[in-house]
């Protein structure tokens, strides 16, 4: 018989083994440490709890319910430990490129983002796109109507993980923290123009 915990991750409620629950502890707080000094340090944080938080979704099902240290294990295992990341010794294995998954682009729209995060998906440049379904709107209205189906079924990529996982690259630490700084950098210069 063992001690579970009960813990709210990524806004999701989660039952761990006290074990694994520790050694989550100690990699949260390590994370911590390490982007203590980083601009927008809580929103690497959070966006590393919501990819946490996805990952031990899917590990859990209805014969399994409590999240245990092998989980934990491979969990850290796909997003890489601190170490690696400052540059010390290696921990984590380097994951594969991930599967690629279709969102609409809120960073590249012009109306919904349906034809940047196409092109995202296909790695297209978005102008193409746009172009294709012009033609399409004035040879018909086939392509208006596409478009807003398009626009009501494509869920929008609002986290990190998710603009990561529309490009293809890899929900890892390292990634996460590349994205957020990219996107305070174009927040800065947007403002000093």
């Amino acid at each position: 018989m063992k001690v579970t915990v009960n813990i709210n991750l990524g806004g999701y409620a989660f039952n761990v083994d006290d074990d694994a629950y520790e050694r989550l502890r100690q990699y949260m707080k390590s994370l911590e440490k390490e982007f203590s000094g980083e601009p927008g340090a809580s929103e690497i944080m959070s966006d590393i709890e919501g990819r946490i938080s996805e990952l031990f979704k899917a590990r859990l099902n209805a014969y399994k319910q409590v999240i245990t240290m092998k989980d934990v294990e491979e969990v850290m295992g796909i997003l890489g430990s601190p170490e690696v990341i400052s540059g010390g010794e290696p921990g984590g294995e380097v994951p594969p490129r991930s599967q690629r998954r279709m969102y609409r682009d809120p960073d590249r729209r012009v109306f919904g983002g349906v034809c940047a995060g196409i092109s995202a998906y296909l790695d297209w440049d978005p102008l193409i796109l746009r172009i294709i379904f012009a033609l399409l709107i004035f040879a018909g209205g086939f392509g208006l109507g596409l478009y807003l189906i398009l626009w009501i079924v494509l869920p929008e990529a609002k986290t990190t993980a998710q603009k990561l996982e529309m490009r293809g690259d890899p929900v890892t630490i390292d990634n996460i923290k590349d994205s957020v700084r990219q996107e305070f950098d174009t927040v800065k210069k947007k403002m000093n123009i």
